[in-house]
């Protein structure tokens, strides 16, 4: 019964703070999944109780470093809203720093070919290409959030409770006009621009699973997710000389450090460059 308590003063605090739901809801479960772990209250908690929940995510949970940062960070500031001082073990492994995983130019070309059976999905997945929305911020977008005829999408309170204007491409426009036009003709039941077929707004794990559809009718052996296509748009934008700071502002990102993976060479690129500068012996 104390851990339930503890687990919603920290889902009060974590609202208080701003925090987006989703980040609420994942900081929620690490925190119960550590409470139960650890069967003690947070002020009796060591530092080899520490040591051993860190094993325990490593080994028994086998959490990839980002989620061991995830997990630990989420755990700190549970201690936070609870005003105990954390054991001073408490620290996040460091994130790795992975070449992010995108389509090619030919796959990106192929995934929208195959999405034209649908209109629906077709604007989905020209939407995620080609402008860079997270799956979450495009499922919250209602009607008034997009302009068709300025040609932007105000995104209300994306990640870190920032909000943001998108821009969308003529391709993009004229997919949502002719959505729209169908779309006004169905009774939803709230105002969201992008409806199911139960006329109901879409969630991340549906617009996923249309994604990985597509990406399977499309022949593409990656795995393809609505993430792989927000870090396709980067990488596009990159590779056709898009400043860092334009991309950080286009992305949402709260620091340009973060903005900074997309700053890889991708091996066409590699190629080009080399067989222009490359060492003629």
């Amino acid at each position: 019964m104390e851990n339930s308590e503890t687990v919603d003063k920290f889902v009060s605090y974590m609202r208080g703070e701003r925090k987006s739901q989703y980040t609420i809801k994942e900081y929620r479960s690490m925190a119960a999944m550590f409470l139960k772990f650890s069967q003690k209250k947070l002020k009796d908690t060591n530092p080899e109780d520490i040591e051993r929940f860190k094993h325990h995510l490593a080994t028994e949970k086998n959490f990839s470093k980002n989620s061991q940062y995830i997990a630990i960070h989420a755990v700190k500031l549970l201690f936070r809203s609870s005003g105990i001082t954390p054991p001073m073990n408490l620290i996040p492994p460091k994130r790795s720093r992975k070449m992010p995983n995108y389509l090619s130019e030919k796959e990106a070309s192929m995934l929208i070919k195959a999405s034209e059976k649908d209109l629906l999905t077709n604007l989905i997945v020209s939407l995620l290409l080609y402008t860079g929305l997270r799956v979450g911020e495009l499922c919250r977008i209602n009607i008034d959030n997009i302009d068709t005829d300025e040609g932007v999408i105000t995104v209300k309170g994306g990640k870190g409770d920032r909000d943001r204007i998108v821009i969308i491409p003529e391709i993009c426009k004229d997919l949502s006009h002719k959505y729209l036009m169908e779309r006004y003709g169905k009774n939803a039941r709230d105002n969201a621009f992008l409806i199911s077929h139960k006329n109901t707004r879409f969630n991340p794990s549906t617009v996923e699973r249309i994604v990985k559809r597509v990406s399977a009718e499309a022949g593409i052996q990656k795995k393809v997710t609505p993430h792989v296509l927000r870090h396709t748009f980067a990488t596009s934008v990159l590779r056709m000389g898009g400043d860092i700071r334009f991309i950080q502002q286009i992305l949402g990102h709260a620091s340009v450090a973060t903005t900074q993976i997309y700053t890889h060479v991708d091996e066409n690129t590699l190629r080009e460059m080399y067989n222009k500068f490359g060492p003629k012996y």
